[in-house]
């Protein structure tokens, strides 16, 4: 049995989340969470050190039973990444409230809940990290945003609270935004008219989240904003 720490990580898709259960796999048993149980499988076959945790975040109760199972199998994680994402298009007018429920539910209120299960555990270790992945509607309300900026605004305060909270307990917690287009197959076909480097590439992405999580005490970051260079803001 390997005796590699554990990490998980939510929003397991083809981009950002393969790429981080790719990275931290090198260091690390990744616990793998994400409502597509045939990827998450194809990976764990794939990946060495990697189990697959079928599991819909808006779903507490399965939720905290899948954190527990995690627990149980491979042992209380010292990484958290919560990189599930809701989202959705609508001006204020026009906006369906069910989406900026649905998306608290995705992006704030399962984070809570994860870290409710993991954060002990870490506390009495002493040790632990505690990420989310986030964009720049957590900073800006656009207007075409407005179903979904409230909810990411809201995850990066519960970072934030976190990080004070569970911080001087030895629990780094950190929120990662990314100001950018991930460079995806939607996205590519989305803006096919542009050059390569105008995408995040997400193997990039995931090398900066295992830096911040492996920071050490005296210069922990508790926000990070990831932009290519050639990003206007």
């Amino acid at each position: 049995m390997s005796t590699k720490p554990v990490c998980i990580v939510t929003g397991v898709g083809p981009g950002t989340g393969s790429a981080l259960v790719r990275r931290f796999a090198q260091t690390y048993r990744v616990a793998m969470i994400a409502r597509d149980q045939a990827r998450l499988e194809a990976l764990a076959d794939e990946i060495p050190d990697t189990r697959a945790y079928p599991c819909d975040v808006t779903e507490t109760a399965k939720l905290q039973s899948t954190v527990a199972a995690i627990a149980a199998d491979m042992t209380a994680p010292e990484v958290l990444i919560h990189n599930a994402v809701g989202g959705a298009f609508g001006e204020v007018l026009d906006a369906d409230p069910k989406d900026l429920e649905l998306n608290f539910q995705i992006n704030t209120m399962a984070l809570l809940h994860l870290i409710q299960a993991v954060g002990p555990a870490m506390v009495e270790a002493g040790k632990g990290t505690i990420l989310a992945t986030g964009n720049t509607s957590a900073y800006r309300g656009s207007a075409s945003f407005s179903a979904f900026a409230p909810s990411k605004a809201a995850q990066r305060i519960l970072i934030e609270a976190t990080a004070r909270s569970l911080g001087p307990k030895g629990v780094h917690a950190a929120y990662v935004a990314i100001d950018a287009v991930i460079d995806v197959p939607w996205t590519r076909a989305v803006f096919a008219d542009r050059p390569d480097d105008y995408f995040c590439a997400p193997a990039d992405i995931a090398d900066e989240c295992f830096h911040v999580a492996h920071q050490p005490r005296s210069a922990w970051s508790s926000e990070v904003m990831i932009r290519p260079f050639g990003e206007k803001w």
